[in-house]
């Protein structure tokens, strides 16, 4: 495994606030895919964005939250997606994106805080890799569902240990017990980065918005 790769991401992981962790993206932009992809074996985003397509039409209307380089956007495109939206904090990750040729716009906007966009835009959004250390909270669900259409679906990846220790795991019960969305499916564990860091552990989970 390549070191320098290793280091990387665990300065990702220890930015203090949005704004560095978004000036490190824009740094690493440029070798993201290498290093997710060819060093650590990164597949979440294939794994979540087949269970998107066991749900959602390929001619839906789709945000990719926290697209990064565009990785879940190819993987979409492979299913048949063509109205693909990405969001990312970061204006690097972004430009990257745009060199995949899958997605029809992009915003640089930031997972967690108010989102630019009108109330019940999407029929789903997905996001991969971002409910992580040091990224997105629990609050980010807020307004993922405003943004998304009643019926319409949310999918994610989220660490699992994050998911017990941050306040995911009681944010998403009280979403649940609000009548807001519904759990309609969650993934076994599996390991998003087998080469990286096979000690951590995903699952992917499935929400329909209910208003």
């Amino acid at each position: 495994m390549n070191e320098r790769s290793e280091e990387r991401v665990q300065w990702i992981y220890s930015s203090q606030n949005n704004s560095e962790l978004s000036e490190r993206y824009d740094e690493w932009a440029k070798d993201y895919d290498k290093d997710l992809s060819e060093v650590f074996g990164w597949i979440a985003p294939k794994t979540a964005s087949d269970y998107l397509a066991k749900y959602v039409s390929p001619d839906s209307n789709v945000l990719d939250a926290g697209a990064g380089t565009g990785l879940v956007g190819l993987a979409l495109a492979e299913h048949g997606f063509q109205n693909l939206t990405a969001m990312d904090l970061s204006e690097g990750m972004l430009k990257e994106a745009r060199n995949k040729n899958v997605y029809k716009s992009f915003d640089q906007m930031t997972l967690g805080e108010h989102l630019d966009y009108e109330t019940n835009s999407f029929d789903a959004v997905i996001t991969v890799g971002v409910m992580t250390l040091g990224h997105a909270g629990p609050e980010s669900f807020d307004e993922l569902i405003r943004i998304t259409k009643p019926q319409g679906y949310i999918v994610f990846t989220i660490r699992t240990d994050v998911y017990l220790e941050n306040g995911f795991k009681e944010k998403q019960a009280e979403v649940e017990s609000n009548k807001l969305w519904k759990l309609i499916e969650i993934s076994d564990e599996f390991h998003p980065l087998p080469v990286g860091e096979p000690e951590v552990l995903h699952q992917v989970w499935v929400y329909k918005v209910l208003s």
